[in-house]
């Protein structure tokens, strides 16, 4: 008989004592490779432990609310065959969320909850911690009335204290510790026929942090465009043989684009900077690490192009390739997604004439991109037809003033419009 091998936590970046928000598997359990293990909870993002290899589970580590590092234990795992279907174990997690989404709807409506005697066991389909639990049960609440905000429709201490307080106490505005009112509930269904679809998990752990950087930054944002005319000729030069290589890969826009921020962001140092944490001081970063917004099938991730400035256009390229595709299937870890200094956010493919990024806090600046268009242009003696390319630079208006953005994105387009200033 194989003897079970030890599964441990895997590289998950600078992380450490992270907390385990949920165990997919029990004892006994077949799983195949790549089957999601335990679900972690760093401060950045939700992550999941997959399996190594397929097998069965001789016996589980750990449990929801343990704290583990690079290199914990979290399971021994017999080697052998895969799961037919999803675990036993999964199946008794998921089947009883549709079941408590009704139950949870009635809350903003619902009275302040009076302790009962003896308190309230509370189901093990409810996503919360022990410490949760723990105060649910000794103040007689039922968690399944109440709403969850947190990732993966977890129940937090906010929500519970929400819930006890009343719709009528601003406890969703007191969580936020911004003091602005949270939207009215209301029931939609009295208006029409209506369906509830669960955000994405990329969207409930993006969601906070988008939100807490519009209320903190004080964000402007600077519009310009690039004539990008000689430099998409020469990228499609390079795109023909790209297609043809052996390993066959695409030049697109977007390897240009990072190679002309990082020459802007080495020409405007206060644009690769972040303000530090009592706000009297620039935090100068003298590395060029760019996040590219990706559009994946659950939302937008952002991972990191790491030494950005040592790079060529082939090997950006190659990389943005293994990247996305990463990304769409969902293995970016910890590592992929953080130590950003500057974003880029592109919708070429998609359309529009400009918008408003929000900036990646701690970052300072983010550069959103739209598809470029044919426009007439003046040469000084008639109007000839170039290819625009509009671009948006979304600004911390305590770190950059408008002179400063208008130089930043004027530089930025004296790059792209000569492919060889990229080179120097």
């Amino acid at each position: 008989m194989t003897a079970p091998i030890e599964v441990k936590v895997p590289d998950i970046g600078d992380f450490g004592a992270v907390p385990v928000i949920e165990v997919h598997v029990s004892a006994g359990d077949q799983v195949n490779a790549e089957d999601p293990l335990v679900t972690l909870e760093s401060d950045k993002a939700t992550m999941d432990v997959p399996s190594p290899a397929a097998g069965s589970v001789a016996e589980v580590l750990v449990k929801v609310g343990d704290e583990v590092s690079v290199g914990s234990p979290i399971l021994l795992l017999t080697p052998g065959d895969g799961a037919v279907s999803t675990p036993p174990s999964l199946v008794e997690q998921q089947e009883p969320a549709p079941a408590s989404a009704p139950a949870a709807a009635p809350a903003p409506s619902a009275p302040a909850a009076a302790p009962a005697a003896g308190g309230v066991d509370t189901p093990a389909g409810i996503h919360a911690g022990p410490a949760v639990r723990r105060s649910a049960r000794e103040l007689g609440v039922d968690l399944a009335a109440v709403t969850p905000t947190g990732p993966k429709g977890r129940i937090t201490k906010d929500d519970l204290l929400g819930f006890l307080k009343g719709p009528a106490q601003p406890a969703a505005a007191a969580a936020t510790g911004a003091g602005i009112p949270e939207i009215p509930a209301q029931d939609f269904s009295t208006f029409g026929p209506i369906d509830i679809a669960p955000l994405p998990r990329i969207k409930k752990v993006s969601g906070p942090f988008l939100h807490r950087s519009w209320l903190n930054v004080p964000h402007v944002t600077h519009n310009d465009e690039a004539d990008i005319t000689d430099l998409d000729r020469y990228r499609k030069e390079l795109d023909t043989a790209a297609k043809n290589d052996h390993n066959p890969y695409r030049v697109t826009l977007l390897a240009f684009l990072v190679k002309a921020c990082v020459g802007a962001l080495k020409e405007f140092p206060e644009v690769n900077s972040s303000l530090s944490s009592e706000k009297d001081a620039l935090i100068l970063k003298h590395y060029y690490n760019i996040g590219i917004a990706v559009d994946t099938p659950g939302g937008l991730v952002v991972p990191v192009v790491k030494d950005a400035d040592r790079k060529g256009v082939v090997e950006l390229s190659r990389e943005f390739m293994s990247t996305s595709a990463k990304a769409r299937d969902g293995k970016l870890g910890p590592s992929d997604l953080a130590g950003g200094t500057f974003t880029i956010s592109s919708l070429g493919g998609i359309g529009g004439t400009s918008f408003t990024p929000i900036v990646n806090a701690p970052e300072v600046a983010i550069l959103g991109v739209v598809r470029s268009k044919l426009s007439p242009v003046w040469n000084g003696t008639e109007f000839t037809a170039r290819n625009m390319l509009p671009l948006s630079l979304s600004y911390d208006h305590r770190v950059i003033d408008g002179a400063l953005a208008a130089r930043f994105a004027r530089h930025l387009c004296y790059l792209l419009e000569d492919d060889r200033r990229l080179l120097l």
